[in-house]
């Protein structure tokens, strides 16, 4: 390293030592003291005793910098050039006594062993203030440090050398090092060119500085007054308990209530609750040690004291934060954790008043009880969760009356009591799974707990007095909709979590179920190895999910076929799961994917259908047979998938006439087969599926089948939207579909689709049956007039 006794005067290519500073900034013309390393310290030293003066360049470590990892990105760029003069050794090291001579700004960092070197540039003050501007700064300056320090005692031989001083700038490196306020801020300070503009800087912070000082003295005297008082009455009550000792009158002290006074005062209880404490601390003492009754009372005063009735402070919500937790803790979902994000900015604005009750909605494994361990994470709160799958006793809920044998608290006020706080993030897991039986509707129960509007003053059976849930974040969540009352349902903000595509689910293995797996079998990166395309096969050839659990099982199954053959030492390490590896592992493919045919055939047309676990194309067949025009449906479909075969054959017939298709309906029978014959089928998303099959049968048009196809019809001939679009997209998508026909009406939903998944399909948008029948068949038929009642249904639920 070359160093040079001069200090630079604008800008020079020789590199300085760089000594970090934690905790503190550094400003011009001021000293400090720095420990410093064996090693720097020997450089320094050698330095001084060459040319009597060595120089480093002294900067301010960022918030959260590690001592022992300095790198220049954990540094701010701006310091100061120091003049190091005095080096004395200390236990573990060496004390630099330094003086700031300049600001610079550090460039070109080196990595020397042990240490940073850098060269510097020198960053001149922008000499804007007038003279008797800066005297009458100088002047407010010093009386603002004269009274924040006269609030505490023995400051004077700290004011005293200010006085003297004739420079603000020289008053700001004096008092800076003192100053109680984050290092950023400090920085910031340093950097200001202007002169101006740093004095008129250094006088707000200091004015900030004296308010916050002002206020915590006088918060410190009310705590004090208030600590005082309760001193005082805690003395005042030990006097009347000794005193009523001697009288024989115990009143809550004594052997059947000892400490419950003292407990219910310090609870914090609103005041009817505290009359109802007291009243049964009344019972208790009367009562007796031997009464049959003192269990029940004491176990009711022990929840009474145990409960938070008081809020705490609460941690100010970050919404750049819960969005980090939200992007790290979960793949995908991107619609979810935008609607999150905007739930808790309303939160924010309302001061986390919510106001409303989320409800996840989706198939299992997708991840809808951890999104609420993620909000209590972003939100700094306390977390529980109870299950309310197979909950059929509203007791459950609301608890039971203290009239009976073992009587409980609800599970709401035990969750409560288990968080410890009186807003915590509650999730109410498998609200779709309750019963209403003879003892009781649970549901009907949750109607008050979820009722932002009335859950201020929830009664609990056991509880006797009303307890506030308004500031508990509620989070339910479901698999289905169906099974929830709709008083219930309307109480809830809806979210839909319609699963994972193929990409997200990779995505997911990759950065959070691969890492869990190795770590709950004892393995690691140096033992087991998956490669990306076997992943790949395992989602698309072992799992059929929404979610992702059943792919975790699968993992867990590869770890503990590596596991097993490690003990026994049978394979070299690291073992690397291929996809040529997975049938031996795994065993034969659980999921064989439909795809797309190769060969057109009339009358062989390709639908799509909505599953609970993701989407999936379906073959819908035609053939006919000499006959009386009766028409044959088989492949176990329901009855909204035959009304929808019947109108098919109505509109074909209507549509497609003897002289024009060159079939006679009269004299042959119709057969229509969707295969997969063991696999119920409803929904009406199948309508045009169906109509153009039967118009390719008895046309004799093959379509291609290339082609896909989604939507409702009806008898007058118009394409209705449908549900599940994004999930049957995507199935068409992986089973090779090159061109799909879909509702006008839903092409608003194709926002919803993966981009990548958009750029490789062809999205034809149809009104009319004319529509579906000139894109498939290539028949050119006049329109016909849409006759749809005022009552029609312009939309449908998820159905396929």
């Amino acid at each position: 390293m070359t160093m040079t006794d001069t200090p630079p005067t604008s800008r020079t290519d020789r590199e300085y030592p760089v000594l970090p500073l934690f905790e503190i900034v550094l400003f011009p013309k001021t000293r400090t003291k720095i420990r410093v390393d064996t090693d720097t310290a020997a450089m320094l030293i050698a330095e001084t005793q060459n040319t009597g003066t060595a120089y480093a360049i002294g900067l301010s470590a960022k918030e959260g910098a590690a001592a022992d990892d300095v790198t220049p990105e954990s540094l701010y760029a701006i310091g100061n050039l120091l003049e190091i003069r005095n080096i004395q050794p200390t236990d573990g090291g060496y004390i630099v006594n330094a003086r700031a001579i300049a600001r610079v700004k550090a460039q070109n960092f080196a990595a020397v062993p042990g240490r940073l070197a850098a060269t510097c540039e020198r960053i001149p003050d922008q000499d804007d203030l007038d003279e008797n501007v800066h005297r009458r700064l100088l002047a407010e300056a010093k009386e603002l440090i004269g009274r924040i320090s006269s609030r505490f005692e023995g400051s004077g031989h700290f004011t005293a050398p200010i006085e003297q001083m004739e420079s603000i700038d020289e008053v700001m490196g004096f008092v800076m090092p003192f100053v109680p306020v984050p290092v950023a801020e400090k920085q910031g300070l340093l950097e200001i060119v202007s002169e101006k503009v740093r004095a008129m800087s250094f006088l707000a912070l200091l004015a900030r500085v004296r308010e916050n000082i002002d206020f915590r003295i006088e918060v410190a005297q009310k705590v004090s007054d208030k600590v005082n008082k309760a001193n005082r009455e805690a003395m005042l009550r030990e006097q009347l308990r000794v005193i009523q000792e001697e009288l024989g009158k115990i009143d809550g002290t004594g052997p059947a209530g000892t400490g419950y006074r003292e407990k219910i005062e310090a609870a914090g209880m609103p005041e009817p609750v505290k009359k109802k404490a007291l009243e049964e601390l009344a019972k208790l003492d009367a009562a007796g040690p031997q009464s049959h009754e003192t269990p029940v009372i004491r176990n009711y005063l022990d929840l009474l004291v145990a409960l938070p009735w008081q809020t705490e402070t609460k941690k100010e919500i970050d919404i750049r934060e819960a969005k980090a937790v939200l992007e790290r803790n979960h793949n995908g979902l991107a619609e979810v954790k935008k609607r999150i994000v905007q739930h808790l900015a309303v939160m924010k604005l309302k001061h986390e008043k919510q106001g409303s009750i989320l409800l996840l909605s989706g198939p299992p494994g997708t991840g809808k009880t951890s999104l609420g361990k993620s909000i209590a994470e972003a939100l700094g709160r306390k977390y529980v969760r109870i299950s309310l799958g197979g909950v059929h006793d509203e007791a459950e809920i609301r608890g039971h009356r203290r009239t009976y044998v073992g009587a409980l608290p609800g599970r709401i006020i035990q969750g409560i009591k288990q968080a410890g706080a009186k807003n915590p993030v509650f999730v109410l897991d498998e609200v779709d799974k309750v019963s209403a039986t003879y003892a009781g509707d649970p549901a009907s129960a949750l109607l008050e707990v979820l009722d932002p509007e009335q859950n201020a003053t929830f009664s609990d059976h056991y509880l006797e007095v009303p307890y506030d849930l308004s500031d508990v974040f509620f989070i339910a969540t479901a698999n289905s909709l169906a099974t929830i009352p709709a008083p219930l349902l309307d109480r809830m903000e809806l979210i839909e979590i319609s699963g994972y595509t193929k990409n997200e689910k990779f995505a997911i293995a990759k950065d959070h179920l691969i890492p869990k797996t190795l770590e709950e079998h004892g393995l690691d990166a140096e033992k087991l190895v998956f490669e990306d395309d076997a992943v790949r096969e395992m989602i698309e050839k072992y799992t059929r999910e929404a979610g992702v659990r059943w792919l975790k099982k699968q993992l867990a199954r590869t770890a503990r076929y590596v596991s097993e053959k490690i003990v026994s030492d049978e394979i070299a390490l690291p073992f690397v799961v291929t996809p040529e590896k997975l049938p031996e592992i795994l065993g034969k493919e659980v999921n064989h994917p439909d795809i797309a045919r190769k060969d057109p055939v009339p009358g062989v047309v390709t639908g799509l259908a909505w599953t609970p676990v993701g989407g999936d194309i379906l073959f819908i067949e035609g053939t006919f047979m000499p006959g009386t025009g009766k028409l044959t449906l088989t492949g176990q479909l329901g009855d909204v998938m035959k009304e929808s075969a019947n109108i098919s054959l109505s509109l074909v017939r209507s549509r497609l006439t003897k002289e024009t298709a060159g079939f006679d309906f009269m004299t042959s029978d119709l057969h229509i087969h969707v295969p997969s014959g063991a696999t119920p089928k409803d929904g009406p998303s199948a309508g045009i599926t169906l109509c153009t099959a039967l118009a390719s049968l008895v046309t004799g048009k093959a379509v291609d089948p290339k082609l896909a196809m989604t939507g409702e019809i009806t008898l007058s001939g118009a394409v209705l939207p449908v549900g599940g679009i994004k999930e049957k997209i995507i199935a068409a998508h992986r089973a090779g579909i090159k061109k799909v026909i879909l509702p006008k009406e839903n092409a608003r939903d194709l926002s919803d689709v993966p981009e990548d998944v958009r750029n490789e399909l062809v999205f034809v948008q149809v009104e009319t049956i004319e529509e579906v029948f000139k894109e498939a068949l290539g028949l050119d038929l006049p329109p016909r007039p849409l006759s749809l009642g005022a009552g029609s249904r312009r939309i449908t639920a998820k159905n396929c």
